[in-house]
């Protein structure tokens, strides 16, 4: 009888162990820079995964593209069964990386062998789920020193080409830009267009589970129209419209991707209540974008792997703030959300640039926050670039941290790991949104002889001085603001002074940084 005792606590300990094992998932990410790996890798950890990446230096750098075969033969080297999800950006397999997808250096037949690389992922781990993001080109190249005099004239060329009405402009624009030059960037597209229908068989074959075709920077007109209308046909006629969606965003398509592997891998799915600033802004296009906020948010909830619902059943609050122009929004903004919290509601906020010429927070709404000490207590946050870049960072961070809050807190020895984790990524958003983007960036370029939010490449000498001032003034913001910030933490918790920042520039550029610290945040016994 004893014996049977000890066999059944064993193989209780064993399942309740099973159920707390970290998640592993595999990640191939579009590129190198922070939002693609870094915030994933980190964000990872608040739903308990570990998110594996390849070896850095197999992924590129800007212009030079990663190496897609060696990550092919790293990814083939791994236990593929010991993962519980893949997240692949078809985009690093078949051109190297983001950047590499807009220039013409890799031939359709190549993009298309490499991504055969999937149907062997499969043999060898016939149940691993596969989620896949495939880019649909966007309308500007990549700005390059060599580009910058025709770089604009390609962009408003993809803009108007498709309209009879604008054919004088058009062919006026022909003349100006170099024409080997277009034609470069138009196979790219015809490229591109075949890989992202390539990723839609592969996604009929089951070869690929979930696919996100995502619309790079774009306008609500421009010759990418003509490749929606191919895609989402065949997207129809497929029948695969539960499988495979088209949404605008990029960069952080493997967050989103990441919340929906783990919502599947703890089968729960956190029901979402999209709250915003105003009705006008909700129904607006926003900056490199080519639908309503609304439509982006919807579409975005769902690729996250959550349910939408219009009512007070939520399980977390979605607040989309794009008011920042509107007289006295920000404060009533933040009176609605500290309301929220009050009645032990949980939120996520998203601080959206309806003009797209400040690319990080609005001070008004974020100071607001800061006072009114809410920003240690959402659920999720996020302010950088466009619409899609804030919206597709915030939710995932919320959706993740609704499911670790229902299905992981509780459990000994992972809550203080978790919550360190929510806690290290809100205080991360608020430094490099907020206070780099906002703040410290304008205030650098204008050093340096940039205009306004200037993403020009940095040489060497010039980089290392961009940095060392970059540093010592967000460690002044971070010094600064931290008191404040961790009074706004829950008392049921206690978080330790960080470390001292580490800041990086990794495209030489300061429209990205690569921002680090420690933190180590308990549980406190009431």
């Amino acid at each position: 009888m004893n014996r049977l005792l000890i066999l059944l606590f064993l193989f209780i300990s064993s399942h309740a162990m099973a159920q707390v094992r970290a998640a592993r998932i595999l990640l191939i990410p579009l590129d190198d820079r922070p939002p693609c790996l870094q915030f994933t890798v980190r964000m990872g950890l608040i739903g308990h995964a570990e998110v594996i990446a390849p070896p850095q230096e197999l992924l590129g750098q800007f212009t030079t593209p990663g190496q897609s075969e060696a990550i092919a033969a790293w990814v083939e080297k791994q236990d593929l069964r010991s993962f519980d999800a893949a997240i692949v950006c078809l985009d690093m397999l078949a051109y190297g990386g983001l950047v590499g997808s807009r220039v013409h250096q890799v031939a359709a037949p190549l993009a298309l062998q490499r991504l055969e690389v999937l149907n062997r992922i499969r043999k060898k781990a016939p149940k691993l789920p596969v989620y896949a993001q495939s880019v649909v080109m966007r309308l500007a190249p990549s700005a390059t020193p060599q580009n910058a005099a025709y770089r604009q004239k390609i962009a408003r060329w993809a803009e108007i080409s498709p309209y009879p009405a604008l054919q004088a402009e058009t062919r006026q624009l022909e003349k100006e830009i170099p024409a080997a030059e277009l034609q470069d960037y138009k196979e790219a597209r015809t490229r591109n267009l075949r890989i992202n229908q390539r990723a839609i068989a592969l996604t009929k074959q089951g070869i690929i589970d979930y696919l996100l075709l995502t619309q790079d920077d774009a306008k609500p007109q421009g010759v990418h129209r003509s490749d929606h209308e191919t895609l989402l046909q065949e997207i129809k006629k497929e029948k695969l419209t539960s499988q495979v969606a088209l949404q605008a965003g990029t960069d952080e398509v493997s967050m989103l991707l990441l919340s929906r592997a783990l919502i599947r891998h703890f089968g729960f799915a956190p029901k979402v209540r999209a709250l915003y600033s105003s009705e006008s802004t909700r129904e607006k296009t926003m900056p490199f974008e080519d639908r309503p906020l609304y439509q982006t948010v919807s579409e975005q909830i769902l690729a996250a792997g959550a349910q939408e619902v219009p009512d007070n059943t939520a399980d977390v609050f979605f607040y989309v703030y794009a008011s920042r122009h509107e007289a006295n929004r920000a404060n009533s903004s933040v009176d609605e959300i500290a309301s929220l919290i009050e009645a032990g509601k949980s939120v996520i906020v998203a601080d959206i640039d309806p003009r797209g010429d400040v690319q990080g927070g609005d001070s008004t709404f974020t100071k607001a926050l800061e006072k009114r000490q809410l920003l240690g207590k959402l659920s999720g946050y996020a302010s950088w670039n466009t619409a899609g870049n804030t919206i597709g960072t915030a939710l995932p961070q919320g959706t993740i941290y609704t499911v670790a809050a229902h299905k992981l807190l509780s459990k000994p020895g992972i809550g203080s790991s978790i919550y360190t984790a929510q806690q290290w990524f809100l205080l991360h958003r608020l430094l490099d949104d907020y206070y780099f983007h906002t703040k410290v960036r304008r205030e650098a370029n204008a050093a340096f002889g940039q205009a306004g939010m200037s993403a020009t490449l940095l040489d060497e000498k010039r980089n290392q001085a961009m940095e060392t001032r970059c540093q010592e003034q967000l460690q002044a913001f971070f010094t600064q603001l931290w008191p404040a910030y961790q009074a706004s933490i829950p008392p049921q918790y206690q978080c330790l002074t960080p470390s001292p920042l580490q800041f990086h520039l990794p495209w030489k550029r300061t429209f990205e940084a690569l921002i680090d610290f420690d933190l180590t945040c308990k549980a406190v016994k009431p």
